[in-house]
């Protein structure tokens, strides 16, 4: 299968504001994607994760190596990403259907009604009734599906998301990794996935790629080998138990290195 996101080598690192050195989050990671695939990435703190998910939406440029997203390097943000956050990012002045509108105004999007078409992604992320409410009267994980409504209005390839149910409670991110599924089943658009929750990686990926500590390397691939569509009851499964346990292997012998080096 063709890779539709292709990263080659890639490094990222950022200038020390004080001293004028360089960190480096990302250290020659290689990773190909399949189009149509949702890729779930996790590792610990620090590890890069989300640096490797802002170099694909053209955000950040890489120190070394390339991205390519159906065989042309990105050089910046382009229509064919879209990028959730964990922070919310809505505009408080904004009714929820005028900020999904946003994402299409900022693409100077054309050819049909922007009012009409932020509404039927209001309606897609279970929001229909809510369109006139603004931020602050919406509960956490509300606000979240209107982040989610907006990257899809604009119609990308490529959905990023970087830990966008970090912010909720145990209850709310569990209720909405189900309906981000539901919503991904209907045309199954490119997706990678940030989490630090195991089980949320495995629950919603294809594929579960498995960081190590900063500077990020990825240190596993794994096949998810579970049906669609999936619920809830699933991670009692024997294969969900077994990569559970592959991924926390790896985890917590990344944390115990942290640990012996944060003493020394």
């Amino acid at each position: 299968m063709t890779a539709h996101i292709r990263i080659e080598s890639l490094t990222v690192a950022y200038e020390k504001p004080l001293d004028g050195g360089s960190f480096v989050a990302v250290a020659d990671l290689t990773l190909d994607v399949a189009r149509g695939t949702f890729v779930t990435i996790v590792g610990p703190s620090g590890c890069g994760k989300s640096s490797v998910l802002l170099a694909i939406a053209g955000l950040t440029k890489p120190s070394g190596g390339r991205v390519l997203v159906s065989d042309r390097m990105v050089t910046g943000p382009g229509r064919d990403r879209a990028m959730v956050f964990q922070e919310f990012a809505l505009m408080p002045w904004r009714t929820v259907v005028e900020n999904v509108r946003f994402g299409l105004e900022l693409q100077r999007w054309s050819g049909e009604d922007l009012t009409d078409r932020a509404r039927r992604y209001v309606t897609l992320v279970g929001l229909e009734g809510f369109e006139h409410y603004r931020p602050h009267q919406l509960s956490g994980g509300m606000r979240q599906r209107v982040g989610i409504a907006r990257a899809l209005a604009v119609d990308p390839e490529i959905l990023l998301l970087d830990e966008p149910f970090g912010a909720l409670d145990a209850q709310t991110r569990e209720s909405m990794g189900d309906e981000l599924l539901k919503i991904w089943e209907q045309d199954k658009k490119t997706a990678l996935f940030v989490t630090h929750s195991i089980d949320e990686a495995i629950f919603l990926g294809d594929t579960v790629v498995v960081m190590s500590k900063g500077p990020g390397r990825i240190v596993d691939i794994i096949a998810v080998d579970l049906p669609r569509p999936r619920a809830i009851e699933i991670m009692d499964a024997p294969q969900f138990v077994a990569c559970r346990r592959r991924i926390r292997a790896h985890l917590t012998g990344e944390v115990a290195s942290q640990l012996r080096l944060a003493g020394n």
